[in-house]
């Protein structure tokens, strides 16, 4: 919350809140001539509906003060919704825009009285709800001034033409760095102490009770090359910590989790044994793990499994797909890519963790006894600690890069938290690694890889050259030939033999193929609209024909997993389309359907997912 004081006097206390359907009779009664010829005369449900991201300003009444909408793409007609980038790079070379960093402001009305102070509230929402944003753009016409609430906040890069008319609009930019910047991440001192005890105590006192006052400061006076302290710094106060450590008890984490997909957290090694050398008979079972004869396997298979669905979300093998990446990222290639919650580890000792990482996301069968053997080097380090000032949690993420430069040979960050912690910011981003049925820690395990930092993935159509990086990015899912081939079909003729528009998107980091989707253009839609509640999530009327499609497969390396919700954003912009379905079917045990279920479609019991533009932020 915050307090806003006009002009006059008035105190109003705000907060900011997603816009809800409800909210769009007080957000029409606030819009003046001057806001339509700022922004055009708009249909507010209708670009309410298209937006990546709305915000609404309430006071304690929940009265609305003011509203803004923000897209992915220009207004005004400018430029294309998926080829602004050039257009916009040209303006200022110093500005290094891209669909991942940039929004742009479509419309914005506020209570006149409070109109400066609700607009950088929601501008300070902005960038806090999106940590990848660094830049917000606004585009009016030139014979027009921001007047005294926008120029606050925005100042003119240049002018663009319009696409449809012979007139000329000026650009505006807003930059984080002026409303909610990246944390300064530093090594922490002794002195830092009493700034950090009172974060730690509002979530727990658990520490101070079992190992004193000052375990703190013992904790960062004990330093090493193998033990780091470090602590995030606002105007030269410390508001977050992070311990960080290379003892890592890699043989239990070994019993306990499916490391396979992360080739054990090791580098690679001649000697490493991946696979079972025979298959074991019901009588040597039990022996298998310990009888089998070890057998150098050149590339590991790839394991299991985040989503049981019928398509799914995967990447390369091992011994490719990550060195592949990881030989073009330098340390200098990161820090130029880069620009509350109490965990806890207890991992000790011993082994670290890994090199090359990939993943299928799509179950596989588990082997009861055999487990991999790792003889590379361990390549990992974990956080024991990890606390932050609940206001600036929403940049959690900005301490990784400080904290892999303290570890140049290390690859991958493991944290664990008991299981029913609830999901912080800084582990959204990290990659749960699946635990085995004979599991017994009552922690789970997450995991960050290094080139997880790097911020220039691109999503782009598909090409026939893309063939050879899609099949090492596939080659061990059950469904990689039904991928190749609708490549291959798009690459041939853009559509199904029975006419239906196809679309295949690649996500591409360091010129390699990390990521895949293939969409469909829905050609059911009036028999989904019939079968399921789709109208309790979108206003049907709003969204043509053609703005429905399919999402039939979703591959995506684990690396970079917290892109997910990015590359589904680019799919909706480049595609056209406003709403993507992805259908569950049940799987089967025995004959017995699992799982609940929603409608039914073409005869078969399953779930619809539903996923627009509003979810990609």
């Amino acid at each position: 919350m915050s307090i806003l004081t006009s002009p006059r006097g008035k105190v109003e206390v705000v907060h900011c809140r997603r816009t809800e359907s409800q909210d769009i009779f007080c957000i029409k009664n606030l819009v003046r001539k001057f806001t339509q010829k700022l922004f055009g005369r708009l249909n507010i449900i209708y670009l309410l509906e298209k937006a990546n991201l709305a915000v609404t300003v309430c006071n304690d009444k929940e009265e609305i003060m003011a509203h803004s909408i923000f897209l992915d793409y220009p207004n005004w007609n400018v430029a294309k919704q998926d080829n602004w980038i050039p257009l916009f790079r040209e303006l200022d070379k110093e500005i290094p825009c891209t669909p991942l960093n940039t929004l742009f402001m479509h419309f914005f009305v506020a209570v006149d009285e409070y109109a400066t102070g609700c607009l950088k509230e929601i501008i300070r929402t902005v960038f806090k709800a999106v940590p990848e944003l660094y830049f917000i753009f606004l585009i009016v016409p030139t014979y027009l001034s921001l007047g005294s609430t926008l120029i606050t906040v925005f100042d003119q890069v240049g002018n663009i033409p319009c696409l449809n008319y012979n007139e000329d609009f000026a650009v505006h930019i807003c930059h984080r760095h002026n409303h909610y910047p990246q944390l300064h991440i530093r090594k922490a001192r002794v002195e830092d102490h009493d700034d950090l005890m009172p974060i730690f105590m509002h979530y727990d006192n658990t520490l101070k009770e079992i190992y004193g006052e000052y375990f703190l400061a013992e904790l960062i006076e004990a330093q090493d090359k193998d033990h780091h302290a470090v602590v995030c710094e606002v105007e030269g106060k410390a508001v977050g910590f992070m311990s960080v450590c290379t003892s890592v008890n890699l043989p239990l984490l070994h019993e306990c989790f499916d490391l396979g997909p992360f080739h054990g957290f090791c580098t690679p090694h001649p000697d490493d044994i991946l696979k079972p050398s025979r298959e074991p008979s019901l009588e040597e079972g039990e022996d298998a793990e310990s009888q089998g004869s070890p057998k150098v396997v050149e590339e590991q298979e790839m394991a299991p499994e985040i989503t049981q669905e019928k398509e799914t979300e995967t990447s390369a093998s091992c011994e490719e797909a990550l060195p592949t990446v990881l030989g073009l990222v330098s340390e200098e290639r990161l820090k130029q890519d880069m620009e509350k919650n109490l965990s806890i580890l207890s991992l000790v000792d011993e082994e670290d963790v890994a090199s090359s990482l990939s993943s299928s996301l799509l179950l596989s069968v588990e082997s009861s006894h055999f487990r991999p053997l790792y003889l590379g080097d361990p390549i990992a380090f974990c956080i024991q600690l990890f606390c932050i000032d609940e206001r600036y949690e929403a940049r959690s993420l900005d301490f990784m890069s400080f904290v892999f430069s303290l570890f140049p040979g290390k690859n991958f960050c493991l944290i664990s938290v008991p299981h029913l912690t609830p999901e912080f910011v800084l582990i959204q981003n990290f990659v749960k690694v699946v635990p085995f049925n004979n599991c017994t820690l009552d922690h789970d395990l997450y995991v960050f890889h290094r080139a997880g930092l790097l911020r220039s993935i691109t999503i782009r159509l598909a090409k026939f050259l893309d063939t050879a990086g899609v099949e090492k990015l596939v080659s061990t899912l059950l469904l990689s030939t039904k991928i190749l081939d609708d490549l291959a079909q798009y690459n041939e003729a853009g559509r199904d033999p029975d006419g239906t528009a196809l679309q295949v998107f690649v996500a591409e980091v360091a010129d390699q193929i990390v990521g895949i989707a293939v969409i469909r253009k829905e050609m059911d839609i009036e028999y989904i609209r019939s079968h399921y509640n789709i109208e309790d999530f979108i206003y049907f009327s709003h969204h043509q024909q053609e703005e429905h499609g399919r999402l039939n497969h979703f591959a995506l390396n684990p690396i970079f997993r917290h892109y997910t919700k990015f590359f589904l954003k680019e799919i909706l912009r480049l595609g056209y389309k406003s709403c993507l379905y992805y259908p569950v079917y049940p799987q089967t045990r025995e004959g017995k359907v699992r799982g609940w279920h929603m409608g039914v479609h073409g005869g078969i019991l399953c779930e619809l997912h539903l996923i627009c533009s509003d979810d990609s932020l």
